[in-house]
Formats: structure tokens, C-alpha cells, sequence
């Protein structure tokens, strides 16, 4: 008798094609075994969330990575990606790296103000290390971060699998790993890092899209004013008697935060529900 996990090499049923979906990696599944650790998935179980691309689903958090400078961060960015995670039940966390060029004070208090966690890396610090690893403890965790914010040596850093070479090839698949399509859950530090070549801000940008009427939900520190506007349907963007507005007034909301929730509001208002990308 085998002790221990067992890996199946599984195809997809048909029908998951007839019914315009297929199974993403993070997925709990029903499989059918068909003998010599081969065989069907014959049920996708329901999902908490899923990204478009990379195709995963049943993210736990997401390690938005940004450096303190070269590049400079683009708070309108981040924002965006942490209104995506927030929308997708998704919980955004803000990794700060090349601390060795600046303490990024700044950004840690505007982000810890609105309710994240917030961790600062070094180049050479391996104890700057630690309260990341335990972060990671028993969740599904993704790193999002655009290039020369230090993402990839970050990985490494953390566990030498998530950056293998373009030239290795999968000996069950047969093809290169670091293909578009290609995601991969690695064990670590009790949970699992999803490798995600390729997974920058632009992914999130372009495939996941937010409606006006929901981005209100998607910035945490506006949640204890919602209900106290004047208004019904206020946009807390110039309506009188908003709660939110006048919050920001007060100093209780970072100016950058409301500035770019308005910019994503003006940017909302003409899409149609109908123009989403089809999951």
C-alpha cells in the first residue's frame, strides 16, 4: 500500500468544453482514476475566485511587490491591482524592495493607514525574509510585480523553484515551464506560492476589469462612511453631503488613495457589463 500523496496525470472531461470552462490551477477537483496514476477531472468544486490570467483560482492573498525607487512606484497602479484583489475576495498585500535606496516610510504609512499589511525588503537581508515566510503559512499566495522591482530576486530569495530556467522542461508534459499559459503551485513555508512567469501589473490591468458601481467596496477605508452619505448612490467623487469626501477632508483618507478611486471611477463609467472579459 502507497502512504503519502499520489500525483495523477489527469485530462479534462469534454464537457468542461461544451460548458465554455476548464480547470485552473488552484482548483479543487473530483478526479476519476484510470490506473498508473492517470486520469479524469470529472468535477471543478466551487471556486472562491479566479483570475483570468494567469488562469488561477482560489487565491488566498496577493504580494503586490514595488520598489522604493528605479522604477518609482505608480500608486495609480497599485491601487488598481488592490482594487482587483479586493473585488476577487483576494487579500492584497504591499511588498516594498530596495529598502537599501530608501526607507519607504511613506508608503508604508499611507498603506498600513488604509488597513494593509505592509512588508519592507532588502536586497541582502535575509531576516527581512521572515515575517513574509509566515505570512505565507497555510495560504495559496501569488507575487504581482512589474519589472526591476526586484519580483524575480525576491523569489528566488524566498525558494530557488520559483525562478527555474526557460530551457528546463517538464518530464510529464514535455514542453517548456515558462510558456504564457503555464502556473505551477510550489509548497512553502507550510502553504503554496503560485510561480506565475510573466505575471505583472499589466495582466491584472487588462483581464480584470471592475464596474463603477462596485469600485466603492474595493477601497477598504472607505467602508465606515458607505452608508452615512446624503445621497443614495453618492460616487464620493464631488456630490455634497459625502461622507467619504468629507473623511478626506478630515485627513482619515490618503489623498493618493481618493485620487486614483476617482480616476478608476471616471475610467468605470462607460463599461458595460456586457464588455467584461468572459471568464
Amino acid at each position: 500500500m502507497q502512504s503519502g500523496p499520489v500525483l495523477y496525470e489527469c485530462r479534462a472531461r469534454g464537457l468542461f468544453r461544451k460548458e465554455g470552462t476548464s480547470p485552473l490551477v488552484g482548483d479543487w477537483v473530483e478526479i476519476e482514476d484510470t490506473g498508473g496514476e492517470k486520469g479524469y477531472v470529472v468535477e471543478i468544486l466551487n471556486r472562491k475566485n479566479s483570475l483570468i490570467r494567469p488562469p488561477l483560482a482560489n487565491l488566498d492573498q496577493l504580494f503586490l511587490v514595488v520598489s522604493v525607487a528605479d522604477p518609482q512606484p505608480n500608486l495609480l497602479v497599485l491601487d488598481k491591482l488592490i482594487a482587483i484583489a479586493e473585488r476577487k475576495s483576494i487579500e492584497p498585500l504591499l511588498v516594498i524592495t530596495k529598502t537599501d535606496l530608501g526607507a519607504g516610510e511613506a508608503l508604508l504609512k499611507r498603506y498600513e493607514k488604509a488597513g494593509f499589511r505592509v512588508f519592507r525588503v532588502g536586497l541582502d537581508r535575509d531576516d527581512d525574509l521572515k515575517p513574509l515566510l509566515q505570512a505565507m503559512e497555510g495560504k495559496i499566495s501569488a507575487f504581482c510585480g512589474n519589472s526591476g522591482v526586484g519580483k524575480s530576486s525576491l523569489l528566488n530569495r524566498i525558494d530557488e523553484r520559483l525562478d527555474l530556467s526557460t530551457g528546463q522542461i517538464s518530464q510529464k508534459l514535455g514542453r517548456g515551464r515558462h510558456t504564457t499559459r503555464h502556473v505551477q503551485l510550489y509548497p512553502v513555508s507550510g502553504g503554496y506560492i503560485a510561480d506565475t512567469p510573466g505575471f505583472s501589473s499589466m495582466d491584472l490591468e487588462r483581464y480584470e476589469v471592475i464596474l463603477k458601481d462596485q469600485l466603492q467596496y474595493c477601497f477598504r477605508e472607505f467602508e465606515p462612511y458607505l452608508d452615512r452619505c446624503r445621497f443614495t448612490g453618492c460616487s464620493h467623487t464631488k456630490e455634497k453631503g459625502c461622507a467619504v469626501l468629507a473623511a478626506l477632508e478630515r485627513g482619515e483618507i490618503a489623498p493618493s488613495r481618493h485620487e486614483s478611486y476617482f480616476i478608476l471611477y471616471e475610467s468605470a463609467k462607460n463599461i458595460k457589463e456586457w464588455e467584461l472579459p468572459k471568464k
